[in-house]
């Protein structure tokens, strides 16, 4: 942003000891708290003009603006700086998404007051803490959608590839019907609200596609870890998910048993068989 070098940069503002001990001290109280996401509601800016080192700018500054690229933010008739760069830095450092608040269980609720005083609301800032699904399996995800009629197959398969590289959970084509009778092919993306810019991006770039739509859904998936069992192929990682502590799926790794049947020359449903043996026997045995 300042276009030179990162050790050329000099700070003013952000250098002083208060911006130092905000940032420091957020982290560590992060750190004790064990916070594994952070999510924030879309930020209020505010508008006007303020004075600064380098003199009069408008709100908000040309850092928190940078800082913010990517976030949902708004303006009202505050005329007011209501985000430093100090604060931008911290939420465009952690926050993984802006927007509704998820359902989860309220553990704890936090408040940090300012020292200017606002007419009509008050000017505060509100912290909860507290447990969502994702810790019983459940999670809130999105789903992004594009039907396309004019894209070949090699290069549905090139994006599918690329999606998965770049974060998608799942990524799937479906055959469709499309406006005047058409065939095409439906091409959807699930993934992790942080992933969103990047494979929408993927999909502007890589398809011909004109628009993208998405939204919010509900995941539940099983615990799952991977055991690994000896075979007379060598060793195979299994698959095992399990409900309620109860194991209900156990999958040997494809890739791991195509390698092994490829090495000794063998049928890949051999090894996977013996996979599947060897991991039943050790289940009876406990």
């Amino acid at each position: 942003a300042h276009g030179c070098a990162v050790e050329a940069v000099t700070f003013h503002e952000v250098g002083a000891v208060d911006s130092i001990v905000d940032i420091v001290g957020a982290c560590v109280g992060f750190e004790l708290l064990g916070i594994e996401r952070f999510l924030a509601s879309p930020i209020h800016l505010g508008r006007g003009f303020l004075g600064c080192a380098h003199g009069r700018y408008p709100v908000p500054v040309p850092a928190t603006a940078e800082l913010l690229k990517g976030a949902r933010v708004y303006t009202s008739d505050i005329e007011a700086e209501l985000v430093t760069p100090t604060g931008a830095a911290l939420l465009a450092t952690f926050c993984e998404d802006f927007g509704p608040m998820p359902e989860m269980r309220l553990e704890g609720i936090g408040y940090g007051a300012g020292t200017r005083d606002f007419p009509d609301f008050p000017n505060l800032l509100r912290v909860m803490l507290g447990e969502t699904h994702a810790a019983s399996g459940q999670e809130r995800l999105l789903m992004l959608e594009t039907n396309l009629d004019d894209a070949s197959p090699q290069i549905l398969g090139h994006v599918l590839e690329r999606a998965r590289q770049v974060g998608a959970l799942e990524a799937f084509a479906v055959p469709v019907v499309m406006k005047k009778g058409r065939p095409g092919t439906l091409l959807a993306l699930l993934c992790r609200p942080e992933h969103r810019e990047a494979l929408l991006t993927l999909l502007f770039r890589e398809t011909p596609t004109l628009g993208v739509r998405f939204y919010e859904v509900e995941r539940r998936a099983l615990a799952r870890e991977v055991i690994s069992v000896e075979t007379p192929y060598g060793p195979i990682p299994v698959k095992v998910a399990t409900l309620d502590g109860e194991i209900v799926n156990a999958a040997p790794e494809f890739e791991a048993c195509q390698q092994a049947a490829e090495r000794h020359r063998v049928p890949v449903r051999e090894v996977l068989l013996a996979a599947l043996v060897e991991f039943r026997r050790r289940q009876r045995e406990g």
